[in-house]
């Protein structure tokens, strides 16, 4: 499990003084991205491979809103693995790590410069490893709630 503080910001809250929720997917892609470089393969190194990671899917379910001035910490989670696509969790807690506000999952591919889906244990077999190995153990997943 991987853990991201993210300071919430006034821009990011709406007339009702609290996080609109479109921010919470802006969030995760900033979290994963986090996570990807914590992992040894940043995006940028991707993108210079030749290699994107679009979301295909994305969703989010909201407990108790975020306001300005608290700090998410946002545990995020490898919940599956195929090669060509990953599977992420996300967990909103506050700053504690103790109130869970929002829980989400995002689907990404990796695909090629040419826009097709790849199989990532041909096109980059190092990042393919450390998947299947983060798939593979406890650690990468949160305890039950």
């Amino acid at each position: 499990m991987y853990s991201y503080f993210h300071k919430i910001q006034y821009y990011e809250t709406d007339k009702m003084g609290i996080v609109h929720h479109s921010n919470y997917f802006r969030w995760m892609e900033e979290a994963r991205l986090e996570w990807m470089q914590s992992v040894g393969f940043g995006y940028c190194a991707l993108e210079n491979a030749g290699i994107v990671s679009p979301v295909i899917r994305i969703s989010c379910s909201y407990h108790h809103a975020f306001t300005f001035g608290e700090t998410a910490n946002i545990h995020l989670f490898l919940e599956g693995y195929s090669g060509v696509k990953i599977t992420i969790g996300y967990r909103f807690f506050d700053a504690s790590g103790k109130d869970l506000r929002a829980e989400g999952q995002s689907q990404h591919c990796f695909m090629g410069a040419k826009g097709l889906p790849l199989i990532l244990r041909h096109a980059l077999p190092a990042l393919d490893t450390a998947l299947s190995s983060l798939l593979n153990t406890d650690t990468s997943r949160p305890p039950q709630m």
